[in-house]
């Protein structure tokens, strides 16, 4: 086994999909920033969740937005609903793991506010079940997601934003989500601040 070109394979096959995406996605994403952005504009939060590797990029997206991204500015609104070990195992114990953002939705989301839903295949139970929750809340929904968008796609209302990854390589996809997460992030900043 070559390591160097199993390494380079890897390196190449993300730069082709985030390239051929870039066109597909652009589009979604900036409905997504515009969206974000109508939110923060009229005091609303906007809150994330995900599982795993999406968990992460939950915070690293909320992180981005309270502190700073590129740009100085105030702190922005945002919450990742993964971070409250407490709240995340007493909902898990007390009802259901499917419950636990769902539960925090109910609590936090207000009409107006947005819920990022990440879910690399579209079929996470707990996210599509906060999604129903947004819904519920009168909240809009940007869901990142990949291989078709799963069972996720079929519950996003209208006025949702829908950015699926066209891949089905879950590595690939969450590279892809990556940068996705930054574009929004550059974009609110340019909305907001100007910033060129």
């Amino acid at each position: 086994m070559d390591l160097a070109e199993r390494i380079y394979t890897n390196f190449r096959d993300s730069a082709n999909l985030k390239l051929s995406a870039g066109e597909q996605l652009s589009g979604p994403i900036a409905a997504a920033i515009e969206c974000m952005v109508d939110c923060l504009r009229n005091d609303g939060k906007i809150l994330a969740c995900g599982n795993g590797g999406s968990a992460a990029d939950s915070q690293h997206f909320s992180s981005e937005l309270l502190n700073r991204f590129e740009a100085e500015r105030p702190g922005l609104a945002a919450i990742a609903l993964t971070t409250d070990t407490s709240t995340l195992t007493s909902i898990a114990n007390d009802y259901d793991y499917d419950q636990i953002f769902s539960r925090q939705v109910r609590a936090l989301g207000h009409p107006g506010d947005v819920l990022l839903a990440i879910s690399t295949s579209g079929n996470s139970r707990n996210i599509i079940a906060a999604v129903l929750a947004a819904h519920e809340a009168q909240m809009t929904v940007v869901a990142l997601t990949g291989k078709g968008g799963g069972a996720l796609a079929e519950e996003l209302a209208a006025e949702d934003v829908h950015i699926c990854v066209p891949a089905t390589v879950t590595a690939r996809i969450q590279e892809v989500h990556l940068l996705t997460l930054h574009c929004l992030c550059d974009g609110i900043d340019c909305l907001l601040l100007g910033v060129r």
